[in-house]
């Protein structure tokens, strides 16, 4: 059988056991990841599957069953234990879920790809890390850290609607970590992000990071961090740098407009947002410079995709708007249940993971800006960037980051290397405060975005540049 066999022999059986939707996607997923340290590679990891997975409605309730067995049997079986889960869930009284209408479309999409990730030696990518973390330690790193991931995923989808629908994603990036240890002091510094940086694009991406060029310079400022001055306590202006900013979208916005959190669905495990359907369309999210999208459509970046797991097609939208909150991420069932009339945000991390409303790109329209001209206006205050800690309730409110390094800022210029920078603040009154923003843009990937119950890993990405922000609380008073 092909896999569009199984996927249609999937929801023919649920189907015919009572379901009045169901849909089954397959999909064969390789993986591969590499990690150096100190000049030797430490750990090579390749892993692949395929597999099925269908889900069926019936009344108000879901069913879902996966199997790693794509022949006509297992797929039927698969069908009619997805029905029967959801039968059994029925039972229990509940408001009828109905599902924003979406055109069935027989359709393919890839992802752009130059460089063959999985193509590329294994030799070649080896002696990229081992080079750079070699770098590393020998300009001062206690430890030389440097890591790769590549995923490389296809999809078939088919719907009780008509839905037919293929896609390949590959996806990679990598980045590398210095570490120094001083007397009762470790710090870090990395490039380009302390996670690195990751696409939907080919082995070009991670060629482009150019990271043996940066490590010596990463090193050395993590040993130099080690001496540097704290950052100071008090209330100042703060200048983000793009990185950290697109972890402040990530959990502070992307997480906050997920709908699932909003109508308590995720209550459980992931919790719940600050955000008010009744005020979708009027509330103040944050300045006038403030201007979120949900892209899945941006060329490379990581959350980008054709169609999500729901068939519904990738399409832009606006989530805030001059500083008003105007959209959220939602599913078919959940827009349905919001009164709303789109969908598009709905992805399972594989083949035996329920579909779930997950970030896609969501980030900042770039600024009038750059981040000279937003140093140069700021008489007092510290800039920030790439991420170290970050704390934030369930709820999305009230946030405490660290970052890796910090420099402090007189009189528009760039001054002393801060150690352990952080600051804190409550979601819509930081973003209200917000007056400069740069137009520097980098989608950032982010693609360790943990969600749901059995737990699943979504890759996502943010569009982001450096900001700046008024009277933000940094530092730790002793």
């Amino acid at each position: 059988m092909t896999e569009f066999d199984a996927a249609t022999a999937a929801v023919q059986a649920a189907l015919d056991a009572g379901a009045r939707y169901a849909d089954a996607r397959v999909m064969h997923r390789r993986y591969e990841s590499m990690t150096a340290r100190n000049g030797d590679v430490e750990e090579l990891t390749q892993d692949e599957s395929i597999g099925l997975g269908v889900r069926a409605l019936v009344g108000a309730s879901w069913g879902f069953h996966a199997v790693p067995d794509l022949s006509d049997a297992a797929a039927r079986d698969a069908g009619r234990r997805a029905t029967r889960t959801a039968m059994a869930s029925a039972r229990v009284p509940g408001p009828p879920v109905d599902l924003v209408p979406v055109e069935a479309v027989t359709a393919s999409w890839a992802s752009g790809c130059q460089i063959d990730p999985l193509g590329v030696p294994l030799s070649a990518k080896g002696d990229l890390l081992v080079d750079a973390t070699r770098t590393m330690a020998e300009h001062g790193a206690d430890l030389a850290e440097g890591l790769y991931q590549i995923w490389d995923t296809a999809k078939w989808f088919v719907s009780s609607e008509g839905h037919r629908i293929d896609q390949r994603i590959r996806e990679c990036g990598g980045g590398i970590s210095a570490t120094s240890i001083g007397d009762g002091e470790t710090q870090r510094r990395s490039w380009p992000s302390y996670r690195g940086q990751y696409g939907t694009t080919g082995w070009e991406l991670v060629e482009s990071l150019d990271l043996a060029a940066h490590a010596a310079q990463i090193a050395e400022e993590s040993r130099a961090l080690l001496t540097a001055p704290p950052c100071p306590a008090g209330e100042t202006d703060l200048i983000l740098g793009g990185e950290q900013l697109a972890l402040q979208i990530h959990e502070s916005v992307g997480h906050a407009i997920e709908l699932d959190r909003i109508l308590g669905w995720e209550a459980a495990f992931a919790g719940t947002s600050w955000l008010d359907l009744a005020q979708l369309g009027s509330l103040r999210y944050g300045s006038e410079l403030m201007n979120i999208t949900i892209d899945p459509t941006i060329p490379g970046a990581l959350g980008s995709f054709g169609f999500d797991d729901e068939g519904s097609p990738a399409v832009k939208r606006d989530a805030v708007r001059d500083g008003r909150w105007v959209g959220v991420l939602a599913g078919r069932d959940s827009a349905a249940m919001a009164s709303l009339d789109y969908g598009g945000s709905v992805r399972a991390d594989g083949w035996a993971r329920l579909p779930m409303v997950r970030m896609t790109n969501v980030g900042l329209e770039p600024g009038p800006h750059t981040l000279e001209e937003i140093i140069a206006a700021t008489d007092d205050g510290v800039l920030m960037d790439l991420n170290r800690s970050w704390s934030i309730d369930d709820k999305r409110l009230n946030f405490q980051f660290g970052c890796e390094v910090g420099w402090e800022i007189k009189k528009g210029r760039r001054g002393r290397m801060l150690r352990n920078p952080t600051y804190t603040g409550i979601g819509p009154l930081f973003w209200r405060s917000m007056d400069m923003l740069s137009g520097e843009t980098v989608s950032w990937g982010t693609p360790n975005c943990g969600k749901g119950q059995p737990g699943q890993v979504g890759h996502t990405g943010h569009p982001a540049a450096p900001a700046r922000f008024r009277n933000v609380r940094v530092g730790v008073s002793a």
